[in-house]
């Protein structure tokens, strides 16, 4: 008769490692996939006012942003409380923003650049005469539909 050797207890089988780097670049292309980059950072104060009739724009790749508010706290130094024009990642003025909407405008596909919308993102307690401004300048480039940011809320609000 042949000697069977017995098993030892305890002992476990080693790990196989061999997909691995499977799972690694799996995990890697996910995240790839999935995380969006930042657009740009708020430079100006961002309080919007509220409305209570509003709609979500859907296709954010059809949208140009223009911020304006006051400057906020790190900016006041250099560029003091006066109401600022933020355009991408740095401020500008009135004057900038039909260029900019040109420069935006060039950098879409050709199918998407006659339905472009300009989002304002205006803080609340900026002056009216800015928004003519701009709204001038938009007129001047033929950038018609513009948007107004809100947040969801009662309108009456905005009267404080």
């Amino acid at each position: 008769m042949a000697k069977f050797a017995k098993k030892k207890d305890g002992d476990l089988p080693a790990v196989s490692t061999a997909s691995l780097p499977d799972i690694v670049f799996m995990l890697l292309f996910f995240f790839m996939t999935v995380t969006t980059m930042k657009d740009s950072s708020i430079m100006v104060e961002n309080n919007l006012p509220t409305a209570n009739q509003t709609k979500k724009l859907e296709k954010k790749d059809r949208i140009i942003y223009i911020f304006a508010g006051k400057p906020t706290r790190e900016y006041q130094n250099v560029y003091g409380t006066e109401t600022r024009i933020q355009l991408n990642d740095k401020f500008a003025n009135v004057n900038d923003v039909g260029s900019y909407i040109l420069e935006e405008r060039a950098k879409k596909p050709q199918e998407l650049q006659n339905v472009l919308t300009t989002a304002l993102k205006v803080d609340s307690e900026a002056n009216m005469g800015l928004i003519s401004d701009i709204k001038l300048e938009l007129r001047k480039v033929n950038a018609l539909k513009v948007n107004y940011t809100t947040s969801e809320g009662d309108a009456f609000n905005n009267l404080n």
